[in-house]
């Protein structure tokens, strides 16, 4: 893609490469731009943008896929005893601009620096103007101490990322979101790549070509909620949970 790429609109579509065109590790493009028609055309075919300051713009459809089904949903025991007790309260789309930019500034343990840039930040902030990508926040009392944000397509959410400032608050943001989107009959969460984090709740890796057919499905379940979730309720994370 060459860094004269055209700008695409909301409704406009791009035609990423086929995956098994891409890398090994799972690079289908580079370049272009994170205007909202190439950000959901990426989500539609299983793409998704990530990469370092300074490089350009990489698209990834990695194999195996990270992911969470609803269904399969877990709550350790000691964390939902914490839950149980902790002071949280939570928002949904109250603070969008606040939690992706906490994402990017609040360091984590064997990080070092952040993928968010300026430009990543600003795309999603357009998303979530056109009511496609969401946040959850996380309040001790009136200081926001965790949240998360990803974008809604179907009855597919897509985690980006997450932020905590204070002990198990990202865990309980993660378990208050889980809850919301289950009760809402969505079917799958992409989380990516793999990490320790989201293990513990039964995420887990799965082949690309069965994530690509469980995408098209979940595409397919439901119509986009669009628009800001504020005045629908994010549960407290302990109530209705499995273990």
């Amino acid at each position: 893609m060459s860094d004269e790429f055209p700008w695409l609109g909301p409704d406009d579509r791009f035609r990423f490469p086929r995956p098994e065109d891409g890398t090994e590790e799972g690079i289908v493009g580079a370049g272009g731009n994170l205007s909202p028609g190439m950000l959901l055309s990426a989500y539609t075919q299983g793409v998704f943008p990530w990469y370092a300051p300074g490089e350009p713009i990489l698209w990834w459809n990695p194999d195996p896929r990270f992911v969470l089904f609803p269904d399969e949903f877990h709550v350790p025991r000691r964390l939902e005893r914490l839950l149980r007790k902790s002071p949280f309260s939570y928002g949904l789309d109250t603070r969008f601009v606040d939690v992706i930019t906490a994402c990017g500034e609040v360091p984590r343990p064997g990080q070092d620096g952040t993928w968010i840039t300026d430009d990543i930040r600003d795309g999603y902030v357009r998303l979530h103007a056109l009511g496609y990508a969401h946040s959850l926040e996380v309040f001790d009392g009136e200081d926001l101490v965790g949240g998360l944000y990803g974008v809604a397509l179907g009855r597919v959410f897509f985690g980006e990322s997450m932020f905590s400032r204070c002990d198990d608050a990202s865990k309980a943001g993660f378990s208050t979101l889980m809850q919301r989107l289950r009760s809402h009959g969505y079917v799958m969460v992409d989380c990516q790549v793999y990490t320790d984090h989201l293990a513990r709740f039964h995420a887990r890796e799965i082949p690309r070509k069965t994530f690509l057919k469980r995408l098209e499905v979940g595409l397919s379940a439901g119509p986009t909620e669009r628009g800001p979730w504020t005045n629908q309720p994010a549960d407290r994370a302990e109530s209705r949970v499995n273990t």
